[in-house]
């Protein structure tokens, strides 16, 4: 009988203990997801080279054997303030610290070197896939009158896959409808003092992930992390905001959007220093349009991108 897509559950827990398996549960560790795509065996073949007496290929050996997901979740509150939102495990595996203040907000922001790890189950129609010790990396999505999105990457261990029947009571009600990307659920936002009509926003966490395979150690390590993103807006006046001089003399300013409105269902993003480069100009309904990529700067560390749930 064909496995159907469709019937795809996706389970995430955070490790107690990096690399050991946290077994999720779909009751508590479901993850409701947009899409899901399981590379159940990624691995570098090392050819034999076999020197015989007739023509041909010799079998390659497969090393450095891992797995790998990528996962997009729809960007919405945690349905109270100061309430870890659903998604939250995603993101501590993404090399970035939750910070929850009761009763106001939970804020996540980037760590160096201290990465927690998270255990993700992937049922494809009662075939199970379990990726242990995972990080991760996740890029941010939001373009008007589209539904704000967070796509994840995820390296981890590889486990032969088994069937296993889809896991009974998944509990998706922890997440929250997001609101679509438009001027009354996204109302505030700013580029280097600069606010107007604002077509796109993109930004990447970018962290730099390698699986490594050594003699008595095998896993993934975050070796770096370069943030960019890019952006869609109006073409303005030069008195309104002078894009261009900004380019050319480098001037780092503080970028900002909150999307949301409603309390336990708003999500603010901030970066402190951004650089913007590569203007260009392009066309959206006969109106002219400006890009730019985008530079992502910590100003003393560790404080490159702040995401705040409230």
């Amino acid at each position: 009988m064909a496995k159907l897509n469709r019937k795809t559950v996706l389970l995430a827990k955070i490790e107690t203990t990096p690399g050991t398996d946290a077994v999720p549960t779909g009751a508590a560790n479901a993850i409701l997801a947009r899409s899901c795509t399981v590379q159940p065996l990624v691995a570098e073949n090392v050819p034999r080279n076999l020197i015989r007496a007739y023509f041909g290929n010799s079998e390659q050996i497969p090393v450095g054997i891992h797995s790998e997901l990528d996962c997009e979740v729809e960007l919405a509150g945690a349905g109270a303030a100061g309430t870890a939102p659903a998604w939250g495990p995603l993101m501590r595996a993404c090399g970035m610290s939750e910070t929850v203040t009761a009763a106001t907000d939970v804020k996540y922001a980037p760590v160096t070197g201290t990465n927690e790890t998270v255990s993700i189950y992937a049922y494809i129609d009662g075939l199970l896939h379990k990726l242990v010790g995972c990080k991760g990396t996740v890029a941010f999505d939001i373009t008007a009158k589209q539904v704000p999105v967070m796509r994840f990457k995820f390296i981890g261990t590889f486990a032969p896959v088994t069937d296993a029947g889809n896991p009974a009571g998944v509990d998706y009600s922890k997440f929250q409808r997001p609101a679509a990307v438009n001027k009354t659920n996204t109302a505030t936002w700013s580029i280097s003092g600069y606010t107007g009509p604002l077509q796109a926003l993109q930004i990447d966490l970018a962290n730099t992930l390698v699986w490594r395979s050594l003699v008595a150690y095998e896993g993934v390590e975050q070796t770096d992390r370069q943030p960019t993103g890019s952006i869609n807006m109006e073409l303005t006046t030069v008195a309104s905001k002078d894009w261009w001089s900004t380019v050319r003399d480098v001037v780092l300013g503080a970028l900002s959007i909150t999307h949301g409105t409603v309390a336990g269902n708003i999500v603010k993003i901030d970066a402190p220093k951004v650089q913007m480069s590569n203007l260009a100009y392009a066309d959206q309904d006969g109106v002219a349009m400006m890009t730019s990529n985008l530079t992502i700067n910590p100003n003393v560390g560790n404080d490159e991108l702040l995401i705040t749930v409230k």
